[in-house]
């Protein structure tokens, strides 16, 4: 039988994007989805210094761990304030929402 230890590809991610972001349509992709992306990693983050599993937070908020996993890899369902607002209380945070100016092309 072959050997089944686990081998790692290297990757080095920050390289991949540097040279990915050189393609406008890989980069215009990238930026559409990049506020799904830091909610998926607030969530991860919120969760993981809760020392919380999924299941315990879904029991905390009246859920299912299949749930919860879904909100956290940022599956086509968007969650609602509500959620995030107690999925925020069970991982003992505040949930935050703010809107930042955009820069303009200028700089201004």
């Amino acid at each position: 039988m072959d050997d089944l230890t686990y081998q790692p590809v290297p990757h080095d991610h920050d390289a991949f994007l540097r040279k990915a972001m050189k393609s406008s349509q890989f980069k215009e992709g990238y930026e559409a989805l990049e506020a799904k992306y830091a909610l998926i990693r607030e969530l991860l983050s919120a969760r993981r210094q809760s020392g919380m599993t999924q299941e315990a937070v879904a029991m905390k908020i009246g859920t299912t761990k299949s749930a919860i996993s879904r909100m956290e890899s940022g599956g086509k369902h968007t969650p609602s304030i509500t959620t995030l607002r107690k999925y925020a209380e069970a991982v003992g945070c505040d949930l935050v929402i703010k809107l930042k100016p955009r820069r303009s092309a200028a700089g201004s």
